[in-house]
C-alpha cells in the first residue's frame, strides 16, 4: 500500500497572539480604530484625561446631544409660555374694552330717538319762536349724548356717498342714480354704530347700483 504524499491545508489553531487581518472581525476593528480617532480629532481632551480614552469621548458627545435637546425643549416651552400670556392679555384687554357692548347696544333706540324726534320737524317750521328753542334742545342733548358714546370708543356711523362696506353696512334697496358709480350709499335709512373696531349695528342703507338697460337699445324720451 502507497503513502498519500498530497500536502493538506494546515488546520492547527493560530499561535497566541496573532491577529486575522483579513477576516469581518478585522474590519470591524479596523472601523472602530478609525471612529475613535476622528473622535479623538474632533473633540480633544484635556491632558489629564487623555488616557480615559475613546468611551469617555462617547460620553461626552452623547451628553451634548442631550443639553442640546433639552435647550431645544426649554426654548419651547419658554415660547409657549410667552404665547400663552400675551392671549391671556388680549382676552383680558378685550373683555375691558368690550364689556359695555351689551349695555351700549340697549342705548342705541335712545340714540335713534333723538335722531327721529328731529326728523319729524318740517325744516319749515325750525326756525319759528316756539320751535327752535325745542330743536336746539334736542340737537343739543343728542350731542351730548354722543359724546358720552364716544368716551367709550362708541361712535356713530353714516356713510353717505360712500362705497357700500358689507361689513359695516346692510342694504335695504338698490336704485338706479345716474351721477353715483354702482355701489355708492345713497341713502341712510338707519345710521350704523361701532364699538372701537367692533359692529355693534350696521348702518341700513340704500345703494346705487348699475345702469342694467345696455345702451344700444335705450328709449330716448326726450325726443
Amino acid at each position: 500500500m502507497s503513502e498519500d504524499t498530497s500536502q493538506k491545508p494546515d488546520q492547527s489553531p493560530p499561535p497566541s497572539g496573532f491577529t486575522d487581518l483579513s477576516g469581518p472581525a478585522a474590519f470591524k476593528a479596523q472601523q472602530k480604530a478609525e471612529e475613535e480617532a476622528l473622535l479623538a480629532e474632533n473633540y480633544p481632551l484635556p491632558n489629564d484625561l487623555a488616557d480615559a480614552g475613546p468611551a469617555l469621548i462617547r460620553k461626552v458627545v452623547e451628553l451634548e446631544a442631550k443639553v442640546a435637546e433639552v435647550t431645544d425643549q426649554l426654548l419651547r416651552s419658554v415660547a409657549d409660555m410667552d404665547n400663552l400670556r400675551k392671549r391671556s392679555l388680549r382676552e383680558r384687554e378685550d373683555a375691558s374694552k368690550y364689556a359695555v357692548a351689551s349695555f351700549a347696544r340697549d342705548l342705541l333706540d335712545v340714540a335713534d330717538t333723538f335722531r327721529r324726534a328731529l326728523e319729524a320737524i318740517p325744516e319749515d317750521l325750525r326756525a319759528e319762536t316756539r320751535i327752535k328753542p325745542l330743536v336746539e334742545g334736542i340737537e343739543a342733548t343728542e350731542r351730548s349724548f354722543l359724546k358720552s358714546f364716544e368716551k367709550y370708543g362708541i361712535r356713530r356711523i353714516e356713510p353717505l356717498d360712500e362705497p357700500f362696506d358689507p361689513n359695516f353696512h346692510e342694504v335695504m334697496f338698490e336704485t338706479m342714480v345716474p351721477d353715483k358709480p354702482a355701489g355708492t350709499i345713497v341713502q341712510i335709512l338707519e345710521p350704523g354704530f361701532v364699538l372701537h373696531d367692533r359692529l355693534l349695528r350696521p348702518a341700513r342703507v340704500g345703494v346705487s347700483k348699475a345702469n342694467s338697460e345696455p345702451t344700444a337699445h335705450r328709449v330716448d324720451t326726450e325726443a
